[in-house]
């Protein structure tokens, strides 16, 4: 015994030491060894001293760590007690809750109580809960704490059913569902009793003015609900209310005090399945109940708000927030019980709709996840939907199965009538703004609680809109006359507001909404997969009529500012799909756009022109949007459009930017009228772009030196010449890809011949992309050390990251691009407004080197996408000669831009007889540079806490610690982006020849005979080519070996199916150094990846690779169980036992379980992938949201966050 005192002193000390900020760290650092030599002694000491520990002789913060320790011992080394031990230990563990049942304990020290005792229970398993279910209840008849200790045991017990836990099995979590399932009969009752008994007497103390045992009834009350919130998920829903508790927390609903944890209640079972067992019926029946506790507090909350201008206290609003998501969650999951009840049925969907008509935000949010969830199911049947267009003779969701739910969808649909869905309608338009937006008109509803950013756990702006959007869609697709008919009046409302009393220009937000409004319903009533209107020719008509008169409308209008001809352009754009299907209307919209396009300024020097160069711009764009909504509509407008375009250009009113578009729509038109007028099309395009681009005087001028690019950038106009056609370039491959039914309708007709048309770009690359390499290997010659210290500054500066750029690779998305702004792939921007202008700064020369390296890598990307055609018209060293030159000088950000628009689908389309000449030139410097920079850059990281990146950042004033931000965002996407490729590698597309593990059996033994030469997968496997040449397999094998030891779990993803692909190599060949790499070296690594936390998301691929190389390869090379017997907890009788395990069991599941485990116990469970799950789950079957009503004695903010064990880890 005084040995026991000796320990648990020098335990307190340590404690108290290890949580004192005045010790010094090494005092520290000894207790906390102290403390864990403790943990991993003797078993017994160890329970006795925290035992010890937990009395109330002691601090809290003692008590607690003791409690902490119990925990961990329960957890990690309850097996070693014997069986008599550990029912002493649940003894002692069961008198503790009489021993802190007292008005004074702390809630943190009665909460770790009890989850120590449900923690027993979980180990020990039925028997012992069995044994102590009579006890514990009998302890509930004494005092109200006593009571309220019992029930948050019950709270701890079920946390394995719901929530994920790798140290419960499987077939032990069975155990406990079943131990609890059968217990339910008695526990159910008793949490009913314990309501009801604890309620009535906090009411009745309360009322006697005794008000601290008032308190500890409430307490009580407050745990039971929240157990019962903890069988809500699993319990049956019949046992449920059979026993009292939906009636029971339907009740607490009215009392404030305790309303929103029994709200929680119902959030957690209204989700429900409906069971396909005889139990459905009573399942229906407490579902409906439910529906009828919901709905009469529904109408109380929704009658409160609307009778008081000021509306709800935030008190009443939390309560109503979360009455609202039940209501939600039960309609999206349960309508069906409540489908044939005419009175309950509507009287629950003119609540939803009340609530999504409310002022609050909030309310309106929740509702509107319950309209999409109603409204997206039942558009999921294309025909049912087409009908229901006409007659509304369906609605399928989630919530309604199949067989009987035929007739419940007829019952539902018949209440999602015209005036639900124009409701719908007219607030989601008001709701398209964001808040202190002036819109000129008064909203209909009253003061809306409009979208701010200050709301939390929503979302942005954009995601929430697109919400609404998408909302709009679905009820245009079942109610096509409705949305046509409500958009129509409201756009004739802001546009008369506007004629009457002028908008200030500034201020178009309402405008701009509602054009996404009326996009997205014609896009959604001509969305082509059926035809429009059900194909009921009296509502095309209708549709028709409507649809006409806002075209008509719009068509008269002479809007003459930029800001609204832009918006103008738009909604005539938006009417796309409607031209398709009436195209007589196409030839007026086209004179509009060019009269709109020819009524704006054409100053290119006016900085006031600015948003007039912008608006002309836009209207281009519109031409796009048209082209490709109204498909062959435009056809007979071609020449048309071609002879304005060829007009204005003579005339000088048309800018090469504007050109470009234009040409681009153009390209849009041909593709749907077949290859030979795409071909005709890009031949009157670019035949004026190739006499220039051909020449060359410009590229011997220009090209020869790196300094002759300063002398083009010194040259403005042909500078931008030059990049306007580089970026047609780009568009014009985008543009020009054969469309499917177009190739279908063409092979019909050439069957005969066997002849496949050739891409309409095809016969253009011969003369493109020389002069292209030439430019991008002049650009990233920049770069290299001696040519850029002789750079002007100008251009250095250019050379770097400007603001938005940095913003963009931090993920600060909310950088405003300026007017005229087109951004680039990676979120930049560039300024097309500065077109024409005859001075250059430093952001035009950026914009001008980033926008001819953008388009630049997307023009040799797409072209590669042709096969044949581009690799044989090209010379694979001035390809090579051009992008990799100067990889050694390259920015991290450009290598990864070089790599992901143009060398992956370089890589995919290369023809294998190619191989050879092509890719290993390619990759072998590609592969050699990138393993040294990422190496050195991953070491700093590693070592020093900062990436060293070649990568310029520009300006660096006010961004602080964003730099390293910064630099280890550029080091984590190169990486991403060169594991990518690697896995490219190894796609089975480009791997045919690779055999599978199966062939091989499940028994590692092959024949040598049966092995291959490494040559033999050269010509069906790139990975094979690859490991063939060592030029580009050795640095790309050294990048995955310390691929994994870098902390990038998503890496790490991408890079698995190339390791994979090489161990199948090394299994199916009989090349003895790829062997001895995989056995050893690979084996090794994954080991040690598998230390990393990071990697936890790919931890079941790294095991399962384990599992390959030592089936496979064990019984052909010692390495394997070398690697294992190195860890200094495996010897050879673990290692014997481990394959045994192996041998009896072909199932590679099993095996790859055995390899997990094996490894834990090879490495001390210092595997961190495989042991991060094992940390105790924070309880989910509660609620998250704190919920302590002042009157109530109970955890704080702080002690309330985590729940049971995980409180104390």
């Amino acid at each position: 015994m005084d040995e026991n005192n000796s320990t648990a002193n020098n335990v307190a000390s340590a404690i108290t030491a290890a949580l004192d900020w005045n010790t010094s760290p090494e005092a520290r650092k000894a207790a906390i060894s102290y403390l864990e030599s403790v943990k991993a002694g003797d078993i017994r000491v160890l329970a006795n001293t925290s035992f010890t520990l937990v009395r109330k002789d002691w601090s809290s913060e003692i008590r607690l760590h003791g409690f902490k320790m119990l925990q961990h011992l329960v957890r990690l080394r309850w097996d070693e007690f014997s069986y008599k031990e550990r029912r002493n230990f649940a003894n002692v563990a069961i008198e503790l809750i009489s021993e802190i049942a007292n008005p004074h304990e702390e809630w943190a020290l009665k909460s770790q109580t009890a989850a120590l005792v449900a923690e027993v229970i979980r180990r020990e398993g039925l028997g012992l809960w069995q044994e102590l279910l009579p006890s514990l209840i009998s302890l509930t008849n004494n005092d109200p704490i006593e009571a309220e200790l019992v029930v948050m045991v019950l709270r701890w017990l079920p946390e394995d059913i719901t929530v994920h836990n790798e140290d419960l099995e499987g077939d032990r979590r069975r155990l406990l569902l079943r131990g609890l399932t059968q217990s339910l009969p008695e526990i159910l009752p008793l949490l009913y009793s314990l309501l009801e008994k604890h309620f009535g007497a906090a009411l009745s103390e309360a009322g006697r003015q005794q008000i601290d045992i008032a308190k500890q009834h409430a307490a009580t009350v407050m745990a039971a609900v929240n157990a019962v919130n903890a069988y809500a998920e699993w319990a049956p829903v019949s046992n449920l209310a059979k026993y009292g508790l939906i009636h029971c927390c339907g009740f607490l609903l009215s009392s404030v005090e305790f309303r929103l944890h029994a709200c929680e209640f119902f959030k957690l079972v209204s989700p429900r399945k409906r069971p396909l067992d005889a139990s459905a019926s009573e399942f229906d029946s407490a579902m409906c109940n439910i529906f009828q506790i919901l709905m009469n507090v529904s109408r109380d909350i929704l009658s409160r708000s609307s009778s008081y201008a000021s509306g709800i206290d935030e008190s009443e609003f939390e309560f109503a927030e979360c009455i609202c998501e039940a209501m939600v969650s039960l309609g999206s999951s349960n309508l069906q019980c409540i489908a044939g009840d005419s009175t309950l049925l509507p009287f629950y969907l003119q609540q939803m709709l009340g609530y999504f008509e409310h002022s609050k935000l909030a309310l309106h949010f929740q509702s509107l996840l319950f309209w999409l969830v109603l409204m997206r199911e039942s558009a999921s049947k294309p025909k049912v939907a087409a009908q229901m267009a006409i007659d509304d003779s369906a609605v399928s969701s989630s919530f309604l199965g199949s067989g009987q739910a035929d007739k419940e969808k007829k019952r539902v649909s018949l209440f999602i009538n015209d005036d639900i869905c124009g409701a719908i309608l007219d607030v989601s338009f008001q709701r398209m703004l964001k808040k202190n937006v002036q819109t000129g008109i008064a909203l209909s509803m009253g003061t809306l609680e409009l979208w701010s950013d200050e709301f939390d756990g929503k979302g942005d702006f954009s995601q929430y809109r697109s919400k609404l959007l998408e909302l709009i869609r679905l009820v245009a697709f079942h109610k096509p006359l409705v949305a046509a008919a409500r958009v129509t009046q409201r756009i004739d409302t802001i546009i008369q507001s506007h004629l009457t009393t002028p908008l200030p220009v500034q201020d178009l937000h309402l405008m701009e909404s509602m054009q996404l409004a009326l996009e997205t319903i014609v896009s959604s009533v001509f969305d082509g997969s059926t035809e429009f209107g059900g194909g009921n020719s009296e509502i095309q008509f209708t549709l028709h009529r409507i649809l006409e008169g806002l075209l008509q409308q719009l068509l008269s209008l002479k809007w003459t500012e930029p800001a609204l001809a832009e918006i103008l352009g738009r909604y005539l754009d938006s009417l796309g799909p409607f031209l398709k299907h009436f195209p007589d209307a196409v030839g007026l919209v086209i004179n509009k756009l060019f009269e709109l396009l020819t009524s704006l300024p054409f100053a290119l020097k006016d900085p006031s022109a600015t948003s007039a160069r912008h608006a002309r711009l836009q209207i281009c764009t519109s031409f796009i949007r048209i082209a490709k909504a109204a498909d062959k509509s435009l056809l007979p407008h071609m020449k048309g459009i071609a002879d304005t375009m060829a007009y204005l250009q003579g005339e000088g009113r048309l800018l090469r930017g504007e050109h470009n578009l234009l040409g681009e729509a153009f390209l849009v038109m041909a593709s749907a009228s077949g290859v030979q007028q795409q071909q005709e099309v890009l031949a009157w395009l670019l035949e004026p772009l190739s006499k220039q681009w051909m020449q060359v005087e410009w590229q011997n001028a220009y090209l020869s030196d790196p300094l002759g690019l300063v002398r083009l950038c010194s040259e403005t106009p042909f500078m931008w010449s030059i990049f306007h056609t580089v970026t047609f370039f780009d568009k014009a491959l985008k543009r020009s890809a054969i469309k499917k039914g177009n190739l279908h309708v063409q092979n019909s007709s050439l069957a005969s011949n066997d002849i496949i048309p050739s891409h309409p770009m095809a016969t253009h690359l011969s003369w493109m992309l020389p002069p292209l390499l030439r430019l991008l290997r002049s650009i990233h010659s920049l770069w290299s050390q001696p040519v850029t210290q002789a750079l002007p500054r100008e251009l250095r500066a250019a050379m770097s990251m400007n603001r938005v750029e940095q913003a963009s690779l931090l993920g600060e998305g909310n950088t405003k691009l300026s007017r005229g702004a087109s951004t680039f792939t990676d979120g930049s921007q560039m300024d097309l407004n500065k077109e024409g202008n005859m001075e250059t700064n430093e952001n035009d020369l950026r914009n001008w080197l980033k926008g001819i390296r953008d388009s630049g890598y997307n023009v040799l990307g797409l072209a590669a996408t042709l096969g044949d055609t581009f690799f044989r018209c090209l010379e694979s060293s001035s390809v090579t000669l051009a992008l990799m030159e100067n990889i050694q000088s390259m920015e991290f950000r450009h290598i990864r831009q070089l790599i992901h628009l143009a060398l992956i689908p370089l890589v995919k389309f290369c023809p294998v007889d190619l191989w050879e000449d092509w890719l290993e030139k390619l990759l072998h410097p590609l592969f050699l540079h990138c393993q040294q920079a990422l190496s050195c850059s991953w070491s700093s990281l590693l070592r020093e806490g900062r990436a060293t990146v070649p990568d310029i950042l520009g300006d660096l004033s006010g961004l602080d610690l964003k730099v390293e931000v910064m630099e280890e965002k550029l080091l984590r996407n190169l990486t991403r982006e060169i594991c990518f490729l690697l896995s490219v590698l190894a796609s089975p597309g480009l791997n045919s020849g690779l055999p599978s593990l199966e062939q091989f059996g499940n028994v590692g033994r092959t024949e040598m005979s049966a092995l291959k030469e490494l040559d033999a997968f050269t010509a069906n496997s790139l990975v094979g080519f690859l490991l063939k040449h060592k030029g580009p397999a050795l640095p790309a094998l050294q990048i995955i070996i310390e691929a994994f030891t870098w902390t990038d779990g998503e890496a790490m993803t991408k890079v698995t199916s190339f390791c994979g692909a090489v161990v199948l190599l090394a299994v199916s060949s009989n090349n003895v150094e790829l062997r001895e790499f995989v056995a050893k070296d690979l084996f090794y690594a994954i080991i040690q990846g598998l230390a990393l936390e990071s990697n936890a998301i790919i931890s079941a691929d790294l095991v399962g690779l384990c599992r390959e190389i030592f089936v496979f390869l064990s019984d052909r090379d010692p390495a394997p169980r070398q690697v294992l017997l190195s860890f200094p907890s495996i010897a050879t009788a673990d290692l014997q036992a481990f394959e045994d395990a192996l041998a009896k069991t072909s199932s590679p599941k099993e095996q790859k379980q055995h390899m997990k485990s094996f490894l834990l116990l090879a490495t001390g469970n210092k595997l961190k992938a495989l042991t991060v799950q094992k940390i105790t789950n924070v309880i989910t079957n509660v609620s998250t949201r704190t919920r302590g009503p002042a009157s109530v004695p109970g955890p704080s903010i702080e002690g309330d966050e985590f729940v049971g064990l995980a409180a104390m880890t």
